[in-house]
């Protein structure tokens, strides 16, 4: 047989059986024999643990080239603790605030900038921002979720940009009262500008009452935040700009230009009035000046004719009849001034001719 024992030796194709060393098999060694234990030969005795830690100690000895003394303790030891200490001391920067937790509980102070320490891991800090923020809403800026699209209260479509400037007041409500304080920050915000704008008209969004929109839509974001225990204070919402879609910008810069022109006709009319309404005035105030003056005349005039006749009057009264000649004589004297034609008596003894006509035109050119 190939396996025959060429030494000799008997028992199976590696030379098993129990013999002696020259019993292999054609590798060189017979098969493995169950163990019966380390050191302890295989006879069923249990092992000798002092020879176990011996030959463990002899493994680490050759994983470790100088072996494990008291020194290499103390290294590690070192540098431990310098991990540690580093990861203990944090620093607040003056613009910021720091809110340390105690096995995940935050505390109730709040970390002010400077150098600070804690026991770590057990407790950790969380650092928050504390100045003024912007948060920057509309016009596709942000993550695309606002376009800034809004429906107006006259049933236009404006697309509004604009600002929310805040503060943290209350940082350990603004790092765990609210799952992502940001965004729940921008959408109420959408929201109380939506809610403005859809009560009011375009024209309010566009120019006339910008700066009233803002501080109502100010208003409700803090009451909404306050209301939500988020931490922050709410500082402006500036409307940065207030534009019609695209898509119908030509046709609203066809009525914008419709209402300037509407503006510019109802501008020069009132102008036209006005001047109108001048005049209208200085003619009025000339016509009453000219009555005024007209009455103060006729009433002197009345005046003077009654003063006249109360001093004819006693003059008549002292002497009636050379009173009464007297008027019939100036009497006569009106009436005669005018005529061309003269009647003399001739019992009068005066001249028949006189050139009382050339007198006459005489008297006339004169005046």
């Amino acid at each position: 047989m190939p396996w025959s024992n060429q030494n000799g030796g008997g028992g199976g194709p590696w030379g098993g059986g129990g013999g002696g060393g020259n019993n292999q098999g054609p590798w060189g060694q017979g098969p493995n024999r169950p163990r019966g234990g380390g050191g302890g030969g295989g006879n069923g005795t249990p092992p000798d643990l002092e020879d176990l830690i011996r030959r463990g100690q002899d493994r680490l000895k050759n994983v470790m080239p100088g072996g494990i003394n008291g020194g290499a303790f103390i290294v590690i030891g070192l540098v431990l603790a310098v991990f540690w200490v580093v990861q203990s001391i944090y620093t607040v920067q003056p613009d910021e605030r720091g809110v340390e937790l105690r096995f995940g509980k935050p505390k109730d102070e709040v970390s002010m900038p400077g150098l600070h320490f804690h026991i770590w891991p057990i407790e950790t800090v969380e650092i928050v921002k504390v100045t003024e923020q912007q948060q920057n809403i509309g016009g596709g800026r942000g993550s695309g979720a606002s376009e800034g699209l809004m429906l107006s209260g006259d049933q236009n479509i404006v697309n509004v940009q604009f600002s929310v400037l805040y503060t943290v007041t209350d940082p350990a409500a603004y790092l765990f009262q609210l799952d992502n304080p940001t965004d729940t920050l921008q959408q109420v915000a959408e929201s109380a500008m939506r809610e403005v704008v859809g009560r009011r008209p375009a024209q309010d969004v566009f120019r006339d009452n910008r700066e009233q929109i803002s501080s109502e839509v100010r208003d409700i974001i803090q009451g909404t935040m306050d209301a939500y225990g988020a931490g922050i204070a709410i500082n402006a919402v500036p409307i940065e700009d207030a534009a019609p879609p695209r898509e119908v910008a030509d046709a609203f810069e066809e009525v914008q230009r419709a209402e300037q022109d509407e503006d510019r006709f109802v501008e020069e009319a009132n102008q036209y009035a006005n001047q109108r309404l001048g005049q209208a005035r200085g003619q009025a105030a000339q016509i009453r000046e000219e009555a005024a003056a007209y009455k103060d005349r006729v009433v002197k005039e009345a005046e003077g004719e009654a003063q006249r006749f109360i001093s004819i009057y006693d003059e008549y009264s002292k002497a009636p009849d050379v009173t009464r000649q007297r008027l019939y004589l100036e009497t006569m004297e009106q009436v005669l001034r005018n005529s061309r034609k003269v009647i003399i008596d001739g019992d009068q003894g005066v001249v028949p001719y006189l050139p009382l006509n050339e007198i006459n035109r005489q008297n006339t050119g004169s005046n």
